[in-house]
């Protein structure tokens, strides 16, 4: 058993402890990276919930897998993250992006529940991309994260908008007021 006591009561001083045992301060830069990871794998797990075509869904498993190692790196600090996960995720891109027609004006966040779970979960990838980028630029976490992150905002942008198109939902777009 990995995980034998779940309550210990070491957090309730305001800290939280690493991976290699060291203690931060709950509001820490590298903290507030890790729960916007484990807050936007939650986003997927609920995503997953819904019923997706399947090459969209065992990429989303991959990716939440993918999501545990990230936030696994920031846990220890020093550990490496493997850039052919972006290479991977440069790969989604291109396949799910192939039959989609081209934009011609912005997109509104919505469409079908599926969608719209998608978006959500693509700011939260923004949001995690935002708060990695100083514990990328001051050597505390791998560049490679930082690039994942930014590659899996932008494959969950094409992921809502096949969502969308497989059921038949028409995006709505952005009308200059």
């Amino acid at each position: 058993m990995r995980l034998s006591k779940i309550t210990t009561r070491t957090g309730d001083n305001g800290t939280t402890g690493l991976a290699d045992g060291s203690r931060l301060p709950k509001d820490d830069p590298r903290i507030a990276a890790i729960g916007s990871v484990d807050e936007l794998n939650s986003q997927l797990g609920l995503l997953l919930t819904e019923s997706l075509p399947e090459a969209v869904r065992k990429e989303l498993l991959d990716i939440q897998h993918e999501l545990f190692d990230l936030g696994g790196v920031l846990a220890v600090p020093g550990a490496l993250f493997d850039e052919a996960k972006i290479a991977k995720l440069d790969t989604a891109i291109v396949r799910f992006n192939a039959d989609l027609p081209p934009l011609r004006e912005f997109i509104l966040p919505g469409g079908n529940r599926a969608a719209a779970l998608c978006h959500v979960a693509r700011c939260i990838a923004r949001r995690a991309e935002r708060e990695y980028v100083p514990l990328a630029r001051a050597d505390l976490a791998p560049i490679h994260g930082l690039q994942y992150l930014n590659r899996l905002s932008d494959l969950l942008f094409i992921l809502c908008r096949v969502l969308n198109r497989t059921a038949g939902q028409a995006e709505t777009l952005w009308s200059r007021s």
